[in-house]
């Protein structure tokens, strides 16, 4: 039953982290369909590798207390077992909490576009599932939603 139940936890955080939104500028989210943005057109200037920091939610710390928890409950007997448990899950939702983190941690760019009007301006995104700009890239940028994207 203990392995199950650590099986169950590990598979729930896995699918989890799976639904972390894309920060792309290929990617949109379902409320931004059919929404109207402003479009502008511009030139790369320069386009810097960046890392985005990975999400922090519970996430992470819960499977991690939970798995700890578990696992602590098999060590020892009375008191000591009951320690055990306490120090397993505080121990596992740490590493779960980092874990997270690390796991949804992605490569970006700080683009900086000189946009016709002559104002400059610098959007980052992720480059996982968009493009991978350079200077001297004609793009378009997109404003709205709450966000600007760079894309040709």
């Amino acid at each position: 039953m203990n392995k199950l139940t650590i099986a169950a936890a590990l598979a729930c955080s896995l699918a989890l982290t799976g639904c972390v939104n894309s920060l792309s500028g290929n990617t949109y989210s379902r409320s931004e369909a059919r929404q109207v943005q402003q479009v502008q057109y511009g030139i790369v200037q320069s386009a810097t590798p960046v890392v985005i920091e990975g999400t922090n939610t519970i996430v992470g710390a819960g499977t991690g207390a939970v798995v700890g928890g578990v696992v602590g409950s098999n060590v020892g007997g009375g008191k000591g077992k009951t320690l055990a448990t306490v120090l397993g899950a505080v121990a596992g939702g740490l590493a779960g909490k980092s874990a997270e983190e690390a796991l949804t941690q992605t490569q970006g760019q700080e683009v900086t576009v000189r946009l016709d009007s002559g104002n400059t301006i610098s959007v980052v995104q992720e480059v996982a599932d968009g493009p991978v700009f350079r200077a001297g890239d004609r793009v378009r940028v997109l404003n709205g939603s709450g966000g600007a994207r760079v894309t040709y």
